[in-house]
């Protein structure tokens, strides 16, 4: 047993008071009464606490992504029905985040609030949400986290799902990363590799690479390959963006229903790709756990290249859930500003830096992170392009009370702002709401009626931020 049993918090014991609620938390299974448990402290975590005083290298970074993946498909995170026993151990083994959000509703626009540092609406690129044609795509000579690092001195690589533009103008390597491996496009199919489409979309670098394996299967070799390798005294950052589970729902060994998939495809069925007649809550299941295998596999072989202790691993999801992804008791899936659409599963460790076994209430979003990896990489952003991330490391590493600030997120039709536990949003009614996160997690107790003045300055504290960013075009 933990030996942070004997150091509960109050908020902490109240979270272990039940049986069911102690085990959403930890990752032992939970019904659907217990899911909203994975916002408390279970009997082996405790409230966040910094490990003042420690000292390291500069670390190295891997950063994984999970696509369209919901806040609570994890059993750490309270399913009552998805085993992942890899990430369970990568938050027991260091800081799981429960109010943790990404930097967008969709895949695109969230990576490029990553990738950037930035809201996706100050480049003409993060408008499009997604991306879905060679029109736009993220500037070359726009700053990265990837080129930023590299300038000071680390190995960069993205391995898997770009979503970030196409050749012959957009790349990963046109952006800072020096070692390239993965798609382009939002979407493929997990064996003929065809993309949206129906083009080939598997490549190394700017040329295209042949396998037709299950692509999960590919991109994990290629990431455990890459963290074993000898970068000569450098520290590295990897991005690794799986495309599980998102659609289509291929898990490995679905042949029979890959061939079919690839067959409307070249008929010119436009969207094929879409399997909007195919997957189900079991096949949904068997993808979320083969990510867990996978990043499983990438951990162990970081691991036996002695190298576990000095990086820093995060892991998050690109947006919200879909389809058959379990949201409860959140309201709203991928797309939607909701928090069903924004709330991501959002877990750090360090071993160098940070203690295990502890649960973070403080709200983050995605550009945070790009702030805090450029700080503990000892080099900052470009001045021409302020980042509207805040560095977590302050909060993390030297015990700092976290920086007092709005989330601010802008999608069509819809708006959203977070000011501690209070948020502001307006959906596709147009109507503008206000709700208490911390008493109506799911969003259904609209208060705008009750508190108009509160309303009105979270309101006009969206509309300052938006005045500064691109409009939508058309």
């Amino acid at each position: 047993m933990s030996s942070y049993n004997s150091k509960l918090s109050r908020r902490a014991f109240a979270g272990a008071v039940g049986a069911t609620a102690a085990t959403a938390a930890v990752g032992l299974g939970a019904g659907p009464a217990e899911a909203s448990d994975a916002r408390r402290a279970g009997p082996e975590e405790r409230e966040f606490r910094a490990a003042r005083g420690r000292r390291s290298r500069r670390p190295n970074i891997l950063f994984i992504l999970g696509d369209d993946l919901g806040w609570a498909d994890l059993s750490s995170y309270g399913s009552p029905h998805i085993k992942t026993p890899n990430l369970d151990r990568l938050a027991r083994q260091g800081v799981r985040f429960t109010d943790a959000y990404s930097g967008s509703a969709t895949c695109s626009p969230t990576r490029f609030s990553l990738y950037t540092g930035r809201y996706p609406a100050r480049t003409k690129g993060g408008l499009a949400e997604p991306i879905a044609d060679k029109s736009v795509g993220l500037d070359p000579t726009h700053p990265t986290l990837a080129s930023l690092l590299k300038e000071a001195g680390y190995a960069t690589a993205l391995i898997g799902k770009w979503h970030a533009g196409y050749l012959p103008d957009y790349s990963p390597t046109k952006s800072g990363w020096e070692t390239f491996f993965g798609n382009f496009g939002g979407a493929l199919e997990y064996y003929s590799k065809l993309g949206l489409g129906g083009e080939y979309d598997l490549y190394e670098g700017d040329a295209t690479y042949k396998d037709l394996r299950y692509y999960t299967r590919i991109i994990t070799e290629r990431a455990s390959e890459y963290v074993s390798r000898d970068h000569h005294g450098k520290p590295w950052l990897l991005n690794l963006n799986f495309t599980t589970p998102h659609w289509p729902w291929i898990a490995e060994g679905d042949t029979a229903e890959s061939a079919e998939i690839v067959r409307r495809i070249k008929a010119g069925e436009a969207r094929a790709l879409w399997h909007q007649d195919g997957g189900s809550v079991e096949k949904y299941k068997q993808m979320v756990e083969d990510l867990d295998r996978s990043v499983g596999e990438v951990l162990a072989a970081l691991k036996r290249s002695g190298q576990e202790d000095n990086t820093l691993v995060v892991f998050s999801s690109d947006n919200g859930g879909e389809r058959f992804s379990y949201n409860w008791p959140l309201a709203g899936n991928k797309a939607s500003l909701q928090e069903g659409g924004i709330r991501v599963p959002n877990i750090a460790r360090w071993p160098d830096r940070l203690d295990g076994g502890q649960v973070s209430h403080v709200p983050v979003f995605s550009p945070d992170w790009t702030a805090t990896l450029l700080e503990v990489a000892g080099t900052r952003p470009h001045p021409a392009y302020p980042l509207d991330g805040v560095s977590l490391a302050g909060y993390l590493l030297r015990g700092e009370q976290p920086a007092g600030r709005d989330l601010f997120w802008r999608v069509r039709g819809e708006r959203a702002l977070r000011r501690g536990d209070w948020k502001y949003y307006r959906g596709k009614s147009g109507r503008d709401q206000l709700f208490d996160l911390a008493a109506d997690l799911r969003e259904q107790a609209d208060k705008a009626a009750v508190q108009p003045a509160r309303l009105a300055e979270l309101r006009a504290a969206w509309e300052a931020v938006d005045a500064g960013l691109l409009p939508y075009p058309g």
